[in-house]
């Protein structure tokens, strides 16, 4: 059955508004879509490390979190809500509790991608059953917008700044979806803010596992990504358009896209929106635009294989 927007908004609210995240920011937008498409009959415990949604949210002595809450460190996220979903079972188990409960854990990139991947590797190896989603804003904006494994290539951060040396960061970004589709999970998937309705069927696929599942979110940020903030929408639009953040799913193994573009844009449409890419468009690097094209090029070539339409 189709999802309907009207239905999701009948739901509970488990971020409320009011919080403190920047107006025009992708991460919060993320957090509601997802959780929108919650089972509604459950409980819920989240778990959130250090970062743009943790300080914004979380500013004592207030909370924008209707959910059971634990604030972890930047590197073990996912250690934390495994170990809560652990208690919960042997709780269960003993007849000390008898309501259901759904786990669930938001980081952002540098939390996922660098800091918190070793927890999260065995988080999923062991199988608990929580869904991990990865607020991808693709640098370290909490903290003053260094680059991470997320940042793409050539982007300007404050880690990888650009000048006469430098074209800004030098090398491609990881493929973190894939590496947590090759632990062999029930679910993985990319996804994004402007196509609600695929984050939504996503969402409700991630939660009805009986193991881990993992979403990675495209969640633009205007100020670290430098453009107006009315277009954050628009940007998340223009990376799928582009193929440079492709909608596509893993499910028990078998890789499927689950939105297509109607027509593939040039990646140019998608840097020259951005300040953290206005160096690019220089004579002196010149051929750089080229070179991410190339890249983005054979990744969706791969994927386009992965999911048997090549």
């Amino acid at each position: 059955m189709a999802l309907k927007l009207k239905d999701l908004t009948k739901n509970k609210e488990w971020l409320t508004g009011g919080h403190r995240m920047c107006a025009g920011c992708g991460a919060p937008t993320a957090v509601r879509q997802i959780l929108l498409a919650a089972p509604q009959d459950t409980n819920l415990v989240v778990c959130n490390p250090t970062g743009c949604m943790e300080v914004s949210t979380t500013i004592y002595p207030y909370t924008s979190w209707r959910a059971s809450y634990i604030h972890s460190a930047f590197e073990n996220a996912a250690a934390t809500i495994s170990g809560v979903e652990t208690a919960y079972n042997a709780l269960k188990k003993r007849g000390k509790l008898e309501d259901d409960f759904h786990f669930v854990a938001f980081g952002g990139d540098g939390g996922t991608y660098d800091i918190g991947f070793q927890s999260l590797s065995g988080a999923l190896e062991r199988g608990h059953r929580m869904l991990y989603v990865c607020y991808n804003n693709e640098a370290y904006m909490n903290t003053g917008i260094q680059r991470s494994g997320a940042t793409p290539y050539g982007a300007w951060s404050t880690t990888s700044p650009f000048g006469s040396e430098s074209i800004g960061k030098v090398q491609n970004r990881k493929d973190l979806t894939a590496i947590v589709a090759a632990h062999n999970i029930p679910y993985a998937a990319q996804a994004s803010i402007h196509n609600w309705r695929d984050v939504a069927r996503k969402a409700q696929k991630s939660f009805a596992v009986n193991g881990p599942s993992f979403i990675n979110i495209m969640a633009p940020c205007h100020r670290g990504w430098r453009y107006p903030m009315e277009k954050t929408i628009e940007l998340a639009k223009l990376s799928f358009e582009t193929c440079i953040w492709p909608l596509y799913e893993v499910e028990e193994g078998q890789w499927k896209l689950t939105a297509k573009p109607r027509e593939k844009k040039p990646v140019e449409e998608f840097l020259k929106t951005q300040g953290r890419f206005r160096h690019l468009f220089t004579p002196e690097n010149k051929g750089q635009i080229q070179i991410i094209q190339d890249f983005v090029d054979r990744e969706w070539e791969t994927l386009l294989k992965r999911c048997g339409e090549a």
